[in-house]
Formats: structure tokens, C-alpha cells, sequence
């Protein structure tokens, strides 16, 4: 079995919401799928999650053809290695972890095919029966947060994820809400995006945790350097996450070296490849960390990727990050589980084991063609001018 064609759809899928932090603020996300066909037929599919600018991750995927047409799909870690030496992609490495964690998918989803197994077993198989996901609430007045959090309640959701750093008082307010109506076993995270100095962190924390219990924060302060986490572990209780500075192989494993906190949440895109991200899931479970999946916005087959990767690994926390609970529509023929729910089991099919309904990819990549990315910035420019 050979790479005989590899072929990149920029696709553009709205939200049914708008999602805003102290960094973003957007309707909808836009990827570059990735189509890889064997000399046999088969048909592997992939996708980039989007960086700064989808035009800049097909243009890398299709640079990278030259060096991949005619190889081996089994060969990946390969691949990628040539790609960084003789691609000259070491040079850009996230633009090329980013287009090659596409590529790598789909690779694994054509040998997976291939073989007739489901990937999780092809990275040592289940260590659990399924995979539980956070509700991702959105930020509003308290009575819509009590609103969203029953819904959640009602679906048997066991984490809630609400996005901090922008207003305190208004945060706090949300919070009250948020553990008046999910009660003492709900778990309440946050993700501040790194948008508070230490010792403004460590003043909230103390509040907020003596308060509302909070299972852990992401992102509380800059991660580079390093130390200010290491600083901020000394004078809170809450337990950290890591999610920013998890960048490539090198970042993450110096990050997991430096034991600067309790929680791990990061993807293969960021790594480029499921093999490497696969690795530093069992480097870490050494070291003590719990790993959470990272997602910056994906639709159902970077969804599926990563159920798989957490389906295998020794420590994959609750609560995992999706997306899926925001889209209005995927490119999938059925919606995943966690569309509306928090669980998701053992996927039964072939390689990815999903299945993309092509009509849906060539509507929203009319839409891409039509109206291009959806701006991260939408909104905030008048406050950063301000």
C-alpha cells in the first residue's frame, strides 16, 4: 500500500454561539481536512485544526506532498521526521506540526482501515470503557448560568468549564450561580488563558476556591518562564493545569520534567503527530500528571482522534475539552456522542471509525471560499484599541 494522492479541503462551520474568553471571540472554526488515497483504493481522512490562519495550513500540507507522495501510509513517524530534516520544516515547527498532525491522521486512519481495527488498539488498546467530556458553559448573567447548568445537570454532565480572566466581579457572580445549581459533586474548572499576573492569581484563587471548590484552573498565569507556575503551586491549594507552552515534543516534555502542576491539556496537533502525543501520555502518567484532551475548536474526525488516543491512555482525567456541544454542523454522515452528551465509548469501526459525508465538505467548503476564516478577534477590537 502506497500514497498515491493527497488532497486539502478548507472547510467553514459555524457555532451555534459565539465563543469568548480573554483571548478569542468567534462564531464558527474553520480546518483543513485531509484526504489521503492508497494505491488500493482505500481512503484515509485527517484534519488540521486551525492556527492564526487556515490558508497557511493548507499551503504547509501541500508543500509537504513532495516528500510523502509514493511512501508508505506505515511509515509516519518517518515522514515526519524527513519532513522536519528535508522539508526544512523544523525551521516553522508549529505551522508544520499543525499541517502534519492532519496528514498524520489520516494516515493512521487509512492503516487502521487497512488492517480492519479501531485505532485505540493499535495504541495498546482500552484502558477504560468510555470517555467522559466537560459542558463547555458559555459566558452570560448568572440566571442564564443556572439555566445552562441545569441543562447540564439534566445530561448527567459531570464537569463544567467556563472561561475567566476577563471580569472578576462578574466571574464570581457566574461561579455562585454555576455551584449553586450543579451542587457539591459537580466539578467547576476555569481558563484564565494566562491573563493574570501571580500574585493576582493567587489573591482570586485563594477567594474563589475557599468559595466554589474549584477542580482545577488552566492557564492561570504565563508559562513561560515556567517558574511563574512553580510560584503560583507554592501559594494556592487549587490544583493547575497546564495548557499554553505545551507547544512541541520539546516544550511539552520540559513542562512534564518541571512538575509545575497537577494537569496536562494538550493534543496531538500541537506535537504533529498521535504516535508523539501517544508518547508524552505515558511520559507523563510517570511523572504524576493526569492528561485533559485540549481542543481550540474541532469537528468530528479530530474529535474522534483524539476519543481513540484517550480511550488508550493510563491517565486521561474527567472531563475532557470538545467543541461539539457548539456546532451548529459537522462533516460527519451521524453526530458524535458528545454532541449532546458526556460519554463517549469504545468506536467499533476501522481506523478512525467515523464516517464523513462528503455533500456536507463541499458545502462548507463553498462557505470557506466564500467568506474565509472566522476572525478569533471578532468584538475585542475596539477594547484592545481602547
Amino acid at each position: 500500500m502506497k500514497i498515491a494522492r493527497i488532497e486539502t479541503i478548507p472547510v467553514r462551520v459555524p457555532y451555534k454561539r459565539i465563543e469568548a474568553s480573554s483571548l478569542i471571540n468567534r462564531g464558527g472554526i474553520c480546518e483543513v481536512l485531509v484526504k489521503v488515497t492508497a494505491d488500493n483504493g482505500l481512503v484515509g481522512w485527517g484534519e488540521c485544526t486551525r492556527a492564526a490562519d487556515t490558508a497557511g495550513i493548507e499551503s504547509a500540507v501541500n508543500a509537504m506532498v513532495p516528500v510523502l507522495a509514493g511512501r508508505d501510509p506505515w511509515d509516519r513517524e518517518a515522514m515526519h521526521h524527513d519532513l522536519g530534516v528535508y522539508g526544512v520544516w523544523a525551521f516553522q515547527p508549529m505551522t508544520g506540526n499543525f499541517a502534519f498532525a492532519g496528514i498524520d491522521m489520516a494516515l493512521w486512519d487509512l492503516c487502521g482501515k487497512a488492517c480492519g481495527q479501531p485505532l485505540y488498539r493499535l495504541f495498546g488498546g482500552a484502558m477504560r470503557e468510555e470517555v467522559d467530556y466537560f459542558y463547555y458553559m458559555e459566558w452570560a448573567e448568572p440566571d442564564d448560568i443556572a439555566r445552562q447548568a441545569a441543562d447540564g445537570v439534566s445530561k448527567g454532565y459531570t464537569a463544567y468549564y467556563i472561561k475567566a480572566g476577563v471580569d472578576e466581579h462578574r466571574e464570581e457572580a457566574m461561579l455562585e450561580a454555576l455551584r449553586q445549581t450543579i451542587g457539591e459533586q459537580g466539578r467547576i474548572r476555569i481558563d484564565v488563558n494566562q491573563a493574570w499576573s501571580v500574585p493576582e492569581a493567587a489573591r482570586i484563587l485563594r477567594r474563589w476556591h475557599e468559595r466554589f471548590v474549584l477542580d482545577f484552573v488552566e492557564a492561570p498565569v504565563r508559562i513561560d518562564p515556567v517558574e511563574n507556575m512553580l510560584d503560583l503551586r507554592r501559594l494556592v491549594e487549587v490544583p493547575l493545569c497546564v495548557n499554553e507552552g505545551l507547544w512541541r515534543e520539546a516544550d511539552a516534555w520540559r513542562l512534564i520534567k518541571s512538575r509545575c502542576g497537577e494537569y496536562l491539556c494538550f493534543s496531538p496537533y500541537w506535537v504533529g503527530s498521535m504516535g508523539r502525543f501517544h508518547a508524552l501520555v505515558q511520559a507523563s502518567h510517570l511523572e504524576g500528571w493526569q492528561v485533559c484532551k485540549h481542543t481550540h475548536g474541532e469537528l468530528g474526525l479530530a474529535a474522534a482522534a483524539s476519543q481513540h488516543l484517550m480511550l488508550a491512555a493510563p491517565n486521561a482525567c474527567l472531563g475532557h475539552q470538545q467543541t461539539a456541544q457548539l456546532m451548529e454542523d459537522d462533516v460527519l454522515s451521524e453526530p458524535v456522542p458528545i454532541a449532546n452528551a458526556p460519554r463517549w465509548g469504545r468506536i467499533d469501526g476501522p481506523g478512525l471509525g467515523v464516517s464523513v459525508d462528503e455533500d456536507k465538505v463541499a458545502r462548507y467548503a463553498e462557505a470557506f471560499r466564500k467568506s474565509g476564516d472566522f476572525p478569533t478577534y471578532a468584538g475585542k477590537i475596539t477594547r484592545l484599541a481602547s
